[in-house]
């Protein structure tokens, strides 16, 4: 299996690794952290995939797509802190003024997972990330020790999936999520 990771700027692949079944569902789309919390309650079905057909479209797409041969099997979203809600968060610490990236979702459809396809993202993102100019990148993973983490609680990603692609623990934070603390992670793109 060949792994590659393209920016994700064709909305079709990016509806099968995040659109609903039905047109009509709210799913997240990834857009939680991305928009503000008012729109991301105002978009409703249909809307929400509208809306990132339209960031697939923009000159710095919304995130990172993994294929294996042309099918799309992973999904990591990634964009300039400051244009996230985690530039407001009072549970995930800013360390610096530094103008990071962050790297907040990392999926694998079902059937391709185990794979290595979750380390292919994480490395696809850090490189989009510093192709953009990022000097670094933060993630802010659970940090779950050996204890298992329901898949679709995990889209934060693993701390050891994160301290195997260099990234570093740097802070502590009060985010929870499936019962395991949250942890920021950084890697210097510099």
């Amino acid at each position: 299996m060949s792994i590659e990771v393209r920016p994700a700027s064709a909305f079709e692949d990016v509806r099968t690794l995040l659109g609903p079944k039905s047109p009509t569902s709210n799913v997240c789309w990834c857009l939680s952290y991305r928009i503000p919390s008012k729109l991301n309650n105002e978009l409703r079905g249909p809307a929400r995939g509208e809306y990132v057909a339209e960031l697939c479209r923009d000159r710095v797409p919304p995130g990172v797509v993994a294929y294996d041969a042309d099918e799309p099997v992973g999904w990591a979203a990634v964009a300039p802190r400051a244009d996230t809600s985690f530039a407001r968060s009072r549970k995930i610490p800013h360390v610096d003024d530094l103008p990071v990236w962050s790297l907040w979702c990392v999926r694998v459809r079902p059937g391709h997972r185990k794979k290595g396809i979750s380390h292919a993202l994480i490395a696809g993102a850090v490189e989009f990330a510093r192709a953009q100019g990022a000097p670094a990148i933060e993630a802010y993973p659970l940090d779950n020790g050996d204890a298992k983490v329901d898949p679709t609680m995990a889209y934060a990603g693993l701390r050891k999936n994160f301290e195997r692609a260099g990234f570093v623990h740097v802070a502590d934070t009060t985010s929870v999520l499936a019962g395991h603390p949250r942890i920021l992670m950084r890697r210097d793109l510099r």
